[in-house]
C-alpha cells in the first residue's frame, strides 16, 4: 500500500505538487496523449472530442488555441493531466482510502474522490525475503478494466460517466507504463516498502537530490502546456521519433502492462548504483542513459496502446 513520502528538492524547485503517484509529470502524460490523438481515426476522434467537452476544465484546457481544430487537440492533450490536477487544493477532492466502500466505483463527475490508488499497481517483491503485505483490492489494472468496459456507447453508461472514464483512461494508461508505478520493493532496510521508489534518494547529473520515483517521473520534464508538449514530442529527437512494435501495441490487457513495467523496474529502476536502503546514491551515466531509453520506449508504447484502446471502444 502506498504511503505519503516527502517531495524531492527538484519538485520544489519546479513548483510541482507533491504526490507519491504522479507518473511522468505533466509533460510526459501530455506527450503520450498527443501521440495517441494523432493515431485515432477521424470518427473516433470526433467522439472523444465531444466527450471531453463535458469536463468542467474544458475551457482551461483549450485556452490559447488559435482555432477550433487545435482547441480539440489541446483539450485531449491537457485532459491527460486531470487525474493529477484533482489532487490539488483548488479542486477540493477528498483523499480517499483504497479500503473505502467507494474505492472502486465508477459514477462520473459526481465522484469527488481523488482515488490516488488508481494510479498504480504494486507488484511487490523482496530481494532478501522481507515479508510482503496483502495485495490492494483496487489499482490501475482493476480500474482500467472497469473504465474501458463503460466507455463504449453500447455500455449503457451515461455520457457523464463515459467522459469521466475517458479522462481517467488518458492518464492511467500513461501511469501503467511507468515502471515504478507497478513495483514496490521491500528490504531489511525498508521493511514497510518503498512505495515504488519513494523511499530511496538519488543524485543524478543535475546535482539535485531527489527520490527515485521522482527521478523517473521527471524524465520528460515537469509542468508544461499542450503547445509545449506537442512541440517537444515533434522535435526531431522527440517522442514522435521512437518506434513501436505493432505486436506489442496490440496487447490490450493492463495486467500485462503492469507486469512489463514491474519487470523493467527490477531490471533498470532498482539497478546499481541504487542500493537497498534510503541513503542517497549518485547515479551513473549508464543508469541515466538506460532510464531515459526505457522511459521513451514505454511512453511511445503507451501512446500506441492508448490509441488502440480508445479506437476499439469508440469505433
Amino acid at each position: 500500500m502506498r504511503r505519503a513520502v516527502s517531495i524531492s528538492i527538484l519538485a520544489v524547485a519546479l513548483g510541482i505538487a507533491s504526490s507519491p503517484a504522479r507518473a511522468w509529470w505533466d509533460e510526459g502524460h501530455m506527450q503520450i496523449a498527443y501521440l495517441a490523438y494523432k493515431r485515432l481515426s477521424d470518427p473516433v476522434r470526433d467522439k472523444a472530442d465531444a466527450l471531453l467537452k463535458l469536463n468542467g476544465d474544458y475551457a482551461k484546457w483549450t485556452a490559447g488555441a488559435p482555432d477550433d481544430k487545435t482547441a480539440k487537440m489541446y483539450a485531449f492533450v491537457h485532459a491527460a493531466t486531470w487525474a493529477d490536477d484533482i489532487k490539488t487544493k483548488q479542486y477540493g477532492y477528498t483523499r480517499d482510502a483504497v479500503t473505502s466502500p467507494t474505492a472502486g466505483q465508477n459514477i462520473g463527475y459526481s465522484d469527488h474522490n481523488q482515488h490516488a490508488f488508481w494510479h498504480f499497481k504494486d507488484i511487490d517483491f523482496s530481494p532478501d525475503g522481507t515479508p510482503l503485505p496483502p495485495v490492494d483490492p483496487v489499482d490501475f489494472v482493476t480500474q482500467l478494466k472497469l473504465l474501458t468496459a463503460a466507455l463504449p456507447a453500447s455500455s449503457g453508461a451515461s455520457d457523464d460517466v463515459r467522459s469521466y472514464d475517458l479522462v481517467w483512461i488518458l492518464h492511467l494508461v500513461g501511469d501503467a507504463h511507468q515502471p515504478l508505478h507497478a513495483a514496490a520493493r521491500y528490504t531489511v532496510q525498508i521493511p514497510d516498502g518503498d512505495a515504488g521508489g519513494n523511499a530511496e534518494s538519488v543524485i543524478p547529473a543535475s546535482g539535485w537530490s531527489m527520490v527515485l520515483h521522482a527521478y523517473w517521473d521527471a524524465i520528460f520534464g515537469g509542468y508544461s502546456s499542450p503547445y509545449g508538449a506537442i512541440f517537444d514530442a515533434d522535435d526531431k529527437d522527440g517522442l514522435s521519433s521512437v518506434g513501436v512494435s505493432q505486436a506489442e501495441a496490440q496487447i490490450a490487457d493492463p495486467a500485462v502492462w503492469a507486469q512489463e513495467s514491474a519487470d523493467l523496474a527490477k531490471q533498470f529502476a532498482y539497478a546499481p548504483p541504487v542500493g537497498a536502503g534510503k541513503n542517497p546514491v549518485f547515479l551513473t551515466r549508464e543508469y541515466e542513459t538506460n532510464a531515459k531509453n526505457v522511459a521513451r520506449a514505454r511512453a511511445a508504447l503507451a501512446a500506441a496502446r492508448l490509441a488502440n484502446l480508445i479506437d476499439n471502444a469508440l469505433k
